[in-house]
């Protein structure tokens, strides 16, 4: 089988490193908010482009103590993508604001900048693009109508770790931004974990006090907060990646490059991308309108594929009061996305074969 994608065998070329950092948190004694989150959260920053990183439990979380410390909520709305993870509206949510859609381009997969204005009333406050897959959004765009409207950017980072746009990285584009280290991403944790980055220092000490119960000093409960913190142990795994990211990234674009050089069938439709090379390819999504039985075909000759996403938000349950809206372009990539097996870890023939399976697929 080759797997969609190889966690074990990612994340055992760091045994050593990691057993050091273990036995290093082991016998510092100091296990929540100590030297090892200090020191991810320096080294993350740096690696950005920004001021300040604040380690945080998960990505969602990551984007819902964004929202709360720019007092965003009740009555307010944000602008986001119709085609995303449903984090993204959650933390929407979760700050008790509405969540306002708009459609992606269907190139890209990324929200359209060109339909973010007509979605703006007195009551939006801010704009969530999520770089999907790992390819950033057109941010000049969408700072230019936030700065117009007066609105905050917040990056949906998740998928984005290493990406760029115009040589600037992905998590230093806009106001703040919220990313996810679930063991799957990039650069990803043995666990979760999450982090805001920006360059606003009261915001950052605001998200500071938000993940500790509301507390910068012990005892001390300056806001109404929550406990979100990223664990001193994955902070250390973390730090141990971080060094590597570049790297790992440079292997997933070899990857890319090699499928959209060999794929020679006109029924897929193949990844857009006007500078693969800022790509961080979290992701290499394919479109068929026959991706059911392709993913039936790939299964039955060992290569493991997984749909990202088969149900858009709208469409969920728990946004049952949108479920009567249309937004036909995200349904139509709901319906034919298909993620191909990529990692730092596949090897050339495992790609080969992959790519042989779907130039030789008959519909």
């Amino acid at each position: 089988m080759i797997k969609f994608l190889d966690l074990k065998q990612i994340n055992q070329k760091y045994t050593i490193e990691f057993k050091d950092a273990f036995n290093r948190l082991l016998d510092s004694g100091w296990f929540i908010l100590g030297n090892e989150v200090e020191s991810f959260e320096r080294e993350f920053a740096e690696y950005c482009g920004t001021q300040y990183c604040v380690g945080v439990g998960n990505g969602l979380d990551a984007l819902h103590l964004i929202l709360r410390a720019f007092e965003i909520g009740r009555g307010d709305e944000v602008i986001v993508p119709s085609n995303t993870y449903i984090a993204t509206w959650l933390a929407v949510s979760y700050s008790g604001a509405k969540p306002v859609p708009v459609e992606p381009d269907i190139t890209t997969y990324n929200m359209n900048p060109d339909l973010i204005e007509e979605k703006i009333t007195n009551k939006t406050k801010a704009i969530i693009p999520v770089h999907l897959y790992g390819k950033t959004c057109d941010m000049d765009k969408i700072n230019e109508i936030a700065r117009k409207n007066n609105l905050f950017v917040i990056e949906d980072s998740a998928q984005a770790h290493g990406a760029t746009y115009k040589g600037q990285k992905a998590g230093s584009l806009g106001d703040a931004s919220g990313f996810s280290f679930y063991p799957g991403k990039n650069l990803g944790a043995i666990g979760d974990g999450g982090a805001v980055t920006t360059s606003d220092k009261i915001l950052a000490d605001r998200i500071r006090g938000l993940r500790n119960y509301g507390s910068k000093r012990k005892y001390f409960n300056q806001y109404k907060g929550f406990n979100s913190r990223l664990d001193e142990i994955q902070a250390s795994f973390l730090s141990v990646k971080l060094k590597f990211l570049d790297m790992e990234n440079e292997q997933r674009k070899a990857v890319a490059n090699y499928y959209n050089k060999n794929i020679k069938t006109n029924s897929l439709v193949l990844p857009y991308d006007k500078f693969p090379e800022s790509n961080a390819w979290h992701l290499f999504v394919i479109r068929s309108k026959k991706r059911d039985r392709l993913q039936q075909f790939l299964a039955e000759n060992g290569v493991q594929t997984i749909i990202h996403y088969p149900i858009p938000p709208h469409k969920q349950p728990a946004y049952s009061d949108m479920i009567d809206l249309n937004f036909s372009i995200s349904e139509k990539i709901h319906n034919e996305v298909l993620s191909l097996p990529i990692s730092p870890v596949i090897t050339n023939e495992e790609c080969s074969i992959v790519v042989e399976l779907l130039n030789n697929f008959c519909e």
